[in-house]
């Protein structure tokens, strides 16, 4: 009889594959579409399609392709598909409810280590669809749910990065060391996979033999296994095929690949492909050579000899029950393709791979137990359709050799002298017993699939030990512990320290502390590592503005235009330099195309805000703000902000709550504490205001406007020496600055000194014409007594 054709969805189904594997989307796009006309009940064909559309870019195209299947939780591709385009279109909640209806599907899923570059997991995971979640709870303003879902996710896969970023931008305190350690799961992982692999390793030629090792923790999934759950305990399909628990130790060992499949909605979520080298691995193996003998020695029915052998193998291996069980045929192995796209049959009479049950549905074999007809062909025997294939080779001696298995208790495998005899009875008693000693080749793995899993434990070690490294800088930067993230950053190996993303986050810790010019230093190896860079752009071009840099700001915004036009980064670069240049209308253009390039971009709001201040537009101001705290309301710079507009309308209880909201997100920012302590020298006395400004002093050293509004209280409390010391420290920081030396002219006319204070006057006229007649009417005084400040004189270095 000849083997089945192959249908034409099976077909377009594979050719959807390689294209997507190929990056050609639009090729795949077109492919789906024809699948779906070829199967459009198939939820399946519909995942592929909806997939294909949103890789292209049609987010509501595959947001109503999915839609049907995920909302009744049926297809996990379906549901996922639909979740991420409601994340895109903003249907957060929808998104969420097809994720939990399909818990069923993705709980308890891990595919950690069943992706390389042979091997395809195209349904994604526990881990997967828990980041995604949380992305949704964010979305919906439910950050409780969102963190829970990230951290479930991490707990799954510590490799999440975008679940740990998230978690930790939060706001939530991570245990780090607990996070990214090598943990018995991962371990079992990894022996799982290797032994795995050894059955594929084994199977082009010894298609009789057993698995040497199984995984060595009882509840964790092989990774390699069929996805199709069952019920109970994960051994439960092999006691039905035994119908005793007796067996349950050889039956695990049976190659899951070559029992008999079944229809499977999820047959494509595994894809094996072919190794490059051209090697044909997962080609059938021949039918075993026949005597040439006479027609009449054929006719007996194949069924009753297939009987007899299976019956004669399951007393080898223990006895079970002897009534006839018909249960359906175990669940197959997911489907394998190769580069090419080509389906690679896992056994003789397995079809290319099928999708619906009326293509792979098969009847069972009349003349003997569904049960033993399985187990039979786990272990390499034929059944009533291979025999009937090879009945005509029969006739015709075939001239190829197969080889068959010898094995020792060690687990090694040897090929043995091939063999014209046929398969029968006295031919296999005198092979060396193989089921027998099936317990003692399992208890130890060969030495050299143990070394290779040990080395890949050693590499699992060292990715941990560089995440937990990254990620522990990552928390301290996002909780704004800059010096601890530095320090981590600059720990790393020196590969790993070089990269544009290491370099970037450093500069932005410096940032952070108000170091503009260390900043810009780890900026320009930035844009030395990666030309093309956009990631944390906006921060240099601020950087630049605030060292004043018109030339190097615009340079960068030409740079960044031609990098990427319609980008957020390039349009705040550009709002930057028309800033600088007090073009402010031209700034606030740039940073709403900002905004409307990316509505979540919080950073394009604050600017917007600040600009809308410098125009004295503070009704706009404040709207522009809110809007960025509602994209982000962890965004200090906008809580500050606000701090900032009621300061300006005199309402500065307002602003006090602002600006210690802003410090509660940033409590490491002296240009924060500073405001806080600005707004209470207004409303309170002076020496609860000079705590602040003491605190702020310590936090950045460097910081001008610090001290200068801590020497300027001091002057107020009347204290001029200490004034006076604080300002000296100030000319080193800030030598240009004509309020330092304005003031401290006055505070030498307190102290009675007068020379030094004609001297102070003078360098501050030299430094500020404009301010000429102030200066002068000072000096012309310096006879007169000289008045405490009020705290709304001096303001001009804000």
């Amino acid at each position: 009889m000849a083997p089945p054709t192959a249908s034409p969805g099976s077909q377009l189904r594979q050719l959807v594959y390689y294209n997507l594997d190929n990056n050609l989307l639009k090729n795949a796009l077109f492919l789906a579409q024809r699948l779906v006309a070829y199967e459009s009940r198939s939820a399946e064909a519909a995942f592929l399609l909806a997939h294909c559309q949103f890789q292209c870019g049609y987010t509501k195209a595959s947001w109503d392709t999915s839609r049907p299947y995920a909302i009744k939780g049926t297809h996990l591709g379906c549901a996922y598909v639909f979740a991420q385009a409601c994340l895109e279109l903003g249907r957060y909640i929808d998104g969420n409810q097809a994720l939990e209806k399909s818990r069923p599907l993705w709980q308890g899923r891990n595919t950690l280590t069943q992706h390389n570059e042979t091997r395809r997991q195209h349904l994604p995971d526990a881990a997967a669809v828990l980041c995604l979640a949380g992305k949704l709870w964010k979305g919906h303003k439910n950050m409780e749910k969102a963190v829970d879902c990230w951290v479930n996710s991490l707990r799954l896969n510590p490799f999440m990065w975008d679940a740990y970023t998230l978690l930790v931008e939060s706001g939530a305190k991570v245990n780090v060391p607990a996070i990214y350690r090598l943990n018995p799961d991962m371990v079992n992982m990894v022996h799982a996979q290797y032994a795995a692999n050894e059955k594929l390793q084994e199977r082009p030629t010894q298609y009789a033999s057993i698995p040497q090792q199984p995984p060595s923790h009882p509840s964790m999934p092989d990774p390699f296994m069929s996805t199709q759950k069952t019920n109970g305990h994960p051994n439960a399909l092999f006691e039905k095929l035994n119908n005793s628990k007796i067996n349950i130790s050889a039956a695990n060992n049976i190659h899951d690949d070559e029992l008999m499949p079944t229809p499977s909605t999820m047959v494509d979520e595994d894809s094996m492909m072919q190794n490059v080298n051209g090697n044909a691995r997962y080609e059938a193996p021949p039918a075993p050579l026949r005597k040439a003998r006479s027609i009449q020695d054929v006719q007996p029915d194949p069924s009753t000899r297939l009987k007899s052998t299976s019956t004669r193998l399951k007393s080898r291996l223990k006895p079970t029950s002897e009534e006839p069980h018909h249960e359906p045929p175990p669940p197959g192995p997911p489907s394998k393709r190769t580069v090419s796209g080509a389906v690679a049959p896992s056994q003789l009479s397995e079809p290319v791979r099928r999708t619906t049950r009326s293509q792979t549905s098969r009847p069972p074999s009349a003349t003997s137990t569904n049960k033993m007809s399985s187990l039979a062909n786990s272990l390499g025997l034929r059944q009533e359709r291979d025999i009937k294939k090879a009945k005509a080779p029969a006739v015709k001696p075939r001239t190829a050799t197969t080889a068959t298995v010898g094995r020792a208790v060690s687990g090694n495998r040897m090929k043995t002298a091939p063999s014209a005899e046929p398969p029968d009875a006295e031919s296999r008693e005198n092979r060396a017993p193989s089921v027998p000693f099936l317990p003692a080749m399992l208890e130890q793995p060969p030495p050299q699939q143990e070394n290779r899993a040990e080395k890949d434990l050693e590499g699992f070690r060292t990715i941990l030990d560089l995440f937990n490294r990254l990620a522990t800088a990552h928390c301290s930067l996002s909780h704004f512990e800059c010096h601890i993230a530095i320090q981590t950053y600059n720990s790393l190996p020196s590969a790993q320290r070089e990269t544009s993303y290491v370099l970037s986050q450093i500069a932005r810790a410096y940032n952070e502390m108000s170091q503009h010019a260390e900043a810009e230093k780890y900026f320009i190896r930035v844009r030395q590592t990666a030309p093309s860079r956009l990631e944390d752009m906006e921060i240099y071009s601020t950087v630049l503005y605030q060292l004043k840099s018109e030339i190097e700001l615009a340079y960068l915004a030409h740079e960044l235009v031609e990098v990427e036009r319609n980008s957020p980064q390039t349009w705040i670069a550009i709002g930057n330099s028309f800033s600088l240049q007090r073009e402010h209308e031209q700034a606030l253009k740039c940073f709403r195309r900002a905004t409307q390039l990316d509505p979540s971009f919080a950073y394009g709001f604050t600017l917007q805000g600040h600009e809308y201040i410098e125009n004295e537009e503070f009704a706009k101001a404040l709207e522009a703000y809110r809007c960025a705290i509602a994209a982000d309301n962890r965004h200090y710079n906008a809580w500050y902000g606000l701090g900032k507009v009621y300061t300006k309308l005199g309402k500065y209880s307002v602003a006090e709550s602002h600006y210690r909201t802003a410090a509660s997100i940033n409590p490491s920012n002296a240009v924060l504490t500073c405001a806080i302590g600005t707004v209470v020298e207004k409303t309170k006395p002076l020496d609860q205001a000079l705590k602040f400004y003491d605190r702020a002093c310590r936090l950045a050293p460097k910081n001008a406007l610090s001290r200068f509004k801590k020497a300027r209280c001091l002057m107020g409390l009347g204290r001029p020496e200490e004034a006076l010391s604080e300002l000296e420290v100030l000319k080193e920081i800030a030598p240009d600055e004509a309020n330092v030396w304005f003031l401290s002219g006055r505070l030498c006319k307190m102290l009675g000194r007068k020379t030094e204070a004609v001297r102070a006057f003078t360098v501050a006229l030299n430094l500020d014409p404009k301010a000429a007649q102030y200066i002068k009417d000072a000096m012309e005084s310096l006879d007169d007594e000289e008045d405490i400040p009020d705290a709304d004189g001096d303001e001009d270095m804000d």
